[in-house]
């Protein structure tokens, strides 16, 4: 009878009521519920009791069939658990097949990543070992120079060659290389980073993420890569492959004497001590990308120092985050690196534009390279010029033909939901579902009410004035007062900042408001995902790239000091502007958070279209600050 027990109750035939009289036992021999056995010559009521004897016909006829019927409930629950158990079967054979399909394809999908980065590794780390032999003395620069282009046009060959002689000695390497003949027809660039930055070896602020993420995709794109970075002594050379020291020695000069410096395959000195490397290195560049104040001078130095040394064909290009940071110094410091200050201590020059006994460092690389592009996902040209170029204005205005803007971008590899390992379920502009899952997997990490149906606004602060927090306290008590969720996350390791959150979060005491105290990655990850709209302290950020992630992830973005005519003013002068920036000013930059909130719960398809339109844009570093590179290489290339 233990089936019964499992069995819903609803199912079971009801129970005869039983009258509490007193009666005699029946008989040992009842006839069992689960068999009733039956003989033609068995006299049924001859071993009952003799008051069942005088018992009415029909009250044992209804016992009788109260144990049919029960006997009849066994069978059937009986041939449904066997259903059952079949049904269960089947769907454990779909699961264990689902997860054995889904293994294979995370497995060929890590294949075919381990292969792209043997094959980058392989060509980095021949390279490297060519111009070990050149320092050495083993080959020339001409024959150097032919094999690197080898290298650079065959690379998926040359790894698939080559990837088991990279252990091997220099001499016998070089053999190997000499009997590789096959070429590609294909031709890229060959550029060479001088930069202070790049993550993660050393990254103090945007322009390590920015040196890697083109890098990286340029080098997606068949050109070859190489960046020399300063042997800072906190450089993290666990994130260097193949690193070695290389067994020559190198000279530059610097302060009026040659110093000898140790060669690091990856790293070296800084300026002009790269500017010696690549001259003896017999490296010819196509070009010489230099970033940023604190690699400026080598613009000066190239040209008025090395092009003649065999880099007539190299030119220079100059990355700057921005303006603000310059670096003036007395003119009779150039002549410590070979200079002569009185050539470029001149209006035309060097000589700083308000301080006019200073030189101006970054000003010379303006100056002196072939093109400039300012990194800035929302700034016009114009705008920079004019607005922002912290007492350079009359230099970039002389200068304008040659200013280029790009967006910044991200890792697509990393930011992407279709694909993100922190993330409980992926998802897509063409399957959305998964963003819900997110949310309630957010929700519950938070302490927040579990719901898919309430609007979730995230806010990733950096640095935000006092403005910005009495803005976010007033958006914040509104909205939330209508069951709008919040989660802030501070990105700053500012105490003050620090304080000042905690007080307004004190101050509002609303349970639908959650705070992270301190920046974490993986969290972010489901933040964004979990998110409808992120609040943006500015379109523009360089450190994070949050506006660019969160619309790739699904959410929309609300300026935290949104006004209506914020952006009104920029109708007319869109030239020089990114086409991220276009399209984050016309689809999302005049809608304030009631706004945006208002269009989910009142036209959520129109939202939903809008979102989706966004999630297919591509605003990675592969995009349109790649291109633009690429573009602005092809035209000093042409000079």
């Amino acid at each position: 009878m233990e089936l019964l027990l499992n069995a819903p109750l609803s199912k079971l035939p009801p129970l005869p009521k039983i009258c509490a009289t007193k009666r005699k036992p029946l008989g040992a021999r009842l006839p069992s519920c689960l068999g009733v056995e039956r003989h033609d010559d068995m006299d049924v009521h001859k071993d009952l009791p003799q008051s069942m004897d005088h018992e009415p016909k029909e009250k044992q006829n209804d016992i009788w069939q109260l144990f049919t019927e029960a006997q009849q409930n066994i069978l059937y629950l009986n041939k449904q658990r066997l259903t059952a158990l079949e049904e269960l079967d089947e769907l454990k054979r779909e699961n264990t097949a689902l997860l054995d399909r889904i293994e294979q394809l995370e497995a060929k999908m890590l294949l075919n990543t381990e292969k792209e980065m043997d094959t980058l590794s392989i060509s980095s780390e021949l390279l490297l070992r060519i111009d070990s032999m050149v320092l050495s003395g083993m080959i020339d620069n001409a024959e150097a120079s032919d094999l690197r282009r080898l290298v650079m046009n065959s690379r998926m060959s040359i790894a698939a060659n080559l990837f088991q002689n990279t252990h091997k000695k220099d001499s016998e390497l070089l053999v190997e290389l000499r009997h590789f003949s096959s070429k590609s027809k294909k031709k890229g660039f060959h550029i060479v980073h001088i930069s202070a930055e790049m993550a993660p070896v050393v990254s103090v602020g945007s322009l390590a993420s920015y040196v890697t993420g083109l890098s990286c995709a340029l080098q997606r794109k068949g050109h070859v890569v190489e960046v020399i970075l300063p042997k800072y002594a906190c450089l993290n050379l666990d994130e260097v492959q193949g690193l070695r020291e290389v067994e020559a020695e190198v000279y530059s000069f610097f302060n009026g004497q040659l110093h000898k410096n140790r060669i690091w395959t990856g790293f070296t000195y800084f300026s002009r001590a790269s500017l010696d490397y690549l001259v003896k290195s017999g490296k010819k560049p196509d070009i010489v990308h230099i970033h940023n104040w604190e690699t400026s001078i080598v613009g000066p130095l190239f040209w008025d120092v090395f092009v003649n040394q065999g880099l007539e064909g190299t030119r220079i290009l100059l990355t700057c985050q921005g303006f603000d940071s310059q670096c003036l110094q007395r003119p009779e410091k150039l002549a410590l690196c070979g200079l002569d200050p009185s050539r470029l201590h001149r209006p035309d020059r060097l000589q700083d534009n308000n301080k006019t006994h200073m030189v101006n460092i970054l000003k010379g690389g303006v100056v002196y390279s072939n093109k400039v592009i300012v990194i800035a996902s929302m700034q016009t040209k114009a705008h920079l010029i004019t607005e922002l170029g912290h007492g350079m204005e009359p230099t970039l205005a002389i200068h304008k033909d040659k200013l280029l803007i790009a967006p910044y971008g991200f890792d697509k590899s990393v930011w992407d939901p279709s694909v993100d390992k922190f993330l409980p379920e992926s998802y897509s502009e063409e399957d959305m579902k998964g963003k819900s899952v997110c949310k309630i997997s957010l929700q519950k990490h938070l302490g927040l009410t579990k719901n898919a149906s309430m609007i979730l606004v995230g806010c990733m602060l950096t640095e935000v004035s006092d403005v910005y927090l009495e803005n976010l306290k007033t958006l914040v008590w509104m909205a939330s007062r209508k069951g709008i969720q919040f989660v802030f996350m501070l990105c700053s390791q500012n105490p003050d900042l620090r304080r000042e959150v905690e007080s307004l979060l004190l101050e509002l005491k609303d349970g639908n408001v959650k705070f992270i105290d301190k920046y974490d990655e993986p969290l972010l990850h489901l933040i964004l995902a979990g998110c409808d709209i992120i609040l943006c302290p500015s379109f523009d950020d360089p450190e994070l790239q949050v506006p660019l992630k969160a619309i790739k992830y699904g959410a929309g973005l609300v300026a935290l000091n949104f006004t209506d005519d914020k952006f009104g003013n920029f109708a007319d002068h869109d030239f020089g502007r990114p086409e991220v920036s276009k399209y984050i000013r016309n689809s999302f930059g005049n809608m304030s958070l009631s706004q945006a909130i208002n269009e989910i719960e009142e036209d959520p398809s129109q939202w939903n279209r809008k979102i989706t339109d966004a999630m297919a844009k591509d605003f990675s570093w592969d995009a349109e600050c790649c291109d633009i590179h690429v573009s602005a290489y092809a035209a000093i290339k042409n000079l």
